[in-house]
């Protein structure tokens, strides 16, 4: 099969629960939630989810551990996330196949399979939106502090050619914000530099000028502070293809971040005529 469906999902803590989330991002959890019809609608087999809350020092790790099941309480706030449970298969062939080919391309992989590693909350929260019953198996990556962004987006291209070599319908879902530079009050938004800079990526990748927003990464996020550098979406720019087709549903603000949900949907195939 294929990558059916790529999207950059936010992961903000007050999303957590829906019943709690604020107004200015209630559209946000109310198209996740739509989002996951469509992830349904496809039958997806997999979920391959890369959080910039597992940030690894020097290895890009993948979570091969056949099941994930625990309880989160998040360190960095535990007033919001706190005592969540999640139970979802996992898939430790398909993160076997990863680790593998990492490894076999000179890249520093290694697999992880602990039944008592706890998830982070960038990989919990939008999951309770995407997969709510947990019941799609998930493989879940590191975003590698030591890794260049080129080094990451090499990585990408190495796990799109094991998931389009898959005969599993795939979800890839890139879990993190844009301009990132944090402030209290969970109400601010970027500040008009930083948030130009946003419009600018985003006008690009809705346009699938993937290039463009590739060579602006670097600078855009030193400069707007995005969320890991910006790894995150290194990945998800190795990830898409010119016939994927974005949509951009919704947005919004969390203590300086700016947030945003887009898809990129598999759109038909041009069918050659036989003459």
């Amino acid at each position: 099969m294929t990558i059916e469906l790529s999207m950059l999902v936010p992961h903000v803590p007050s999303m957590c629960h829906f019943d709690q989330v604020p107004d200015f991002q209630k559209e946000l959890a109310v198209e996740m939630k739509k989002v996951s019809k469509k992830i349904y609608d496809l039958k997806a087999d997999v979920i391959v989810l890369v959080s910039c809350h597992w940030p690894s020092t020097f290895f890009h790790y993948v979570n091969c551990t056949p099941v994930h099941k625990g309880i989160l309480t998040a360190n960095e706030c535990p007033d919001l996330i706190r005592d969540v449970p999640y139970d979802y298969p996992g898939d430790k062939q398909l993160g076997d196949d990863l680790v593998k080919v990492g490894q076999d391309a000179g890249l520093q992989v290694l697999g992880v399979d602990d039944p008592h590693y706890v998830w982070d909350y960038g990989t919990v929260v939008p999951l309770k939106y995407l997969v709510p019953n947990g019941d799609i198996p998930v493989v879940n990556l590191s975003v590698t502090l030591a890794a260049t962004l080129d080094e990451t987006y090499r990585w990408g291209q190495l796990i799109r050619q094991v998931l389009q070599e898959s005969k599993k319908k795939v979800v890839f879902v890139s879990s993190g914000a844009l301009s990132h530079n944090l402030v209290r009050g969970r109400h601010n938004k970027p500040t008009a530099s930083e948030h130009a800079l946003d419009k600018q990526f985003i006008d690009y990748m809705l346009k699938k000028e993937y290039e463009a927003a590739y060579n602006m990464l670097p600078q855009y996020a030193r400069l707007a502070k995005v969320e890991s550098g910006g790894r995150h979406l290194a990945m998800l720019l190795s990830i898409l293809e010119d016939h994927d087709q974005p949509q951009y549903l919704a947005d919004g603000q969390s203590s300086g971040s700016w947030n945003a949900l887009i898809t990129f949907d598999k759109t038909e195939q041009p069918t050659v005529q036989k003459s």
